[in-house]
């Protein structure tokens, strides 16, 4: 549950800096194209670093990496309120990411060794549920606190936890890697030395199919995230800050939802089957890419809001089994490395791309309903390479 908390808090210090970005902009006087390089600034803290995290956790014991990180995320967070200006605002963003990447690429392999197989979807689901929570609750802190006192008072508000919470990690017992395996299975042999683990990674095709599909639905996801309440405001006219309400209630509703019906219905599956994982993450992105094509072209506002909501349901259903599958695909002692890996993979390749491809695409086409469809097209990508890698499964099982 420590684990699970501190992850509330990685997405709540992540979601405060939109919360507020328009008040951080009039103080600053940052327009949007700085305001852009802000959140970009975090993702590379993020993603650019998770190799190196990866490479330290398959090596090291793992607590001690956890707390570095939790630490220096917070710090980044309550820095963020003493900004004076543009470039250190940048830096601070990018510790944010920095201390985040530790922290997210090495829990999931801590919870994986802590639950056995039968369990550790389950346990993940949970733990992923903080996404959508975490996230709604800073967006929600940011602006009750940036009303009351400013909005430099919710970055303090928001990072101060973490300095404490950052100690409670040092308390836990850290497992032995690969302790929950069938048999009690021990690690005999050592990752590869150096940064050739992350070669060894392209030795497993089924790996490699789940990321490859994650990366095409976390592109769709960033577009969503960043682009869908000034859809909503600019092709539907709504108020803005009904858009921006509307937006936030489907995230944490669905999000929450769903991340724990996917979970536990992917279990029940995969103990019936062993490509009941493979077959929740291909039926949720099968059903994502209709219900997405359906919000950004039906005219109705109360039909596409409820396709949008649809969509978002059916994206949240694979977060736990995807990030089980990304463990589960390699040997224990890659597990933190595999995790680091889909990280960059599913941002350099994925989200930090398609909100810049939708704002070019509006531009060409001279709106944004045009644009959007780009994101239901990745999704049916998603779909098609999830479908190949549960049929794969499923014929693997066959033989075996």
């Amino acid at each position: 549950m420590v684990l699970t908390g501190l992850n509330l808090f990685n997405y709540l210090d992540r979601q405060v800096l939109p919360a507020v970005i328009p008040r951080i902009q009039e103080e600053l006087h940052l327009n949007d194209d700085a305001a852009g390089t802000v959140g970009t600034a975090f993702m590379l803290g993020y993603f650019l670093t998770s190799p190196f995290f990866g490479y330290l956790g398959d090596r090291m014991a793992r607590k001690w990496l956890v707390a570095f990180g939790v630490a220096v995320w917070s710090l980044g967070t309550v820095l963020t309120g003493f900004t004076g200006g543009l470039w250190s605002l940048l830096a601070f963003r990018v510790l944010v990411g920095f201390g985040e990447a530790s922290y997210a690429t090495l829990s999931p392999g801590w919870i994986a060794d802590l639950f056995a197989p039968a369990r550790r979807n389950n346990a993940l689901s949970i733990f992923y549920v903080a996404l959508p929570v975490g996230a709604a609750l800073g967006q929600i802190l940011g602006g009750q606190v940036e009303a009351v006192w400013g909005w430099r008072a919710a970055f303090y508000f928001a990072g101060a936890p973490g300095l404490l919470l950052a100690l409670a990690v040092l308390t836990l017992r850290e497992p032995a890697r690969g302790a929950s395996e069938p048999g009690g299975a021990a690690i005999v042999a050592p990752p590869a030395p150096g940064f050739r683990s992350y070669l060894q990674l392209l030795r497993f095709p089924t790996y490699l199919l789940i990321i490859a599909g994650y990366v095409a639905q976390t592109f769709a996801m960033g577009g969503f995230a960043f682009w869908s309440a000034k859809f909503l405001f600019t092709v539907h006219g709504m108020e803005l800050a009904a858009a921006d309400n509307f937006f936030g209630v489907a995230l944490v509703l669905t999000g929450l939802v769903a991340t724990l019906a996917g979970g536990y219905a992917a279990s029940w599956w995969h103990r019936r089957h062993p490509a009941g994982y493979a077959w929740v993450l291909a039926l949720s992105a099968l059903a994502a890419a209709p219900a997405a094509w359906a919000a950004f072209t039906l005219a109705d506002l109360t039909l596409a809001k409820a396709a949008l909501a649809a969509a978002m349901f059916f994206l949240f259903l694979s977060t736990g089994p995807v990030n089980t599958l990304t463990l589960e695909s390699v040997p224990v002692t890659l597990r933190a490395s595999a995790m680091a890996a889909s990280i960059f993979a599913i941002h350099a390749l994925g989200d930090l791309w398609s909100p810049k491809l939708v704002g070019m695409l509006s531009v060409h086409f001279g709106g944004l309903q045009k644009a959007m469809l780009v994101l239901p097209v990745a999704l049916a990508v998603s779909a098609a390479l999830w479908l190949w890698l549960a049929v794969r499964t499923q014929r693997s099982a066959r033989v075996g």
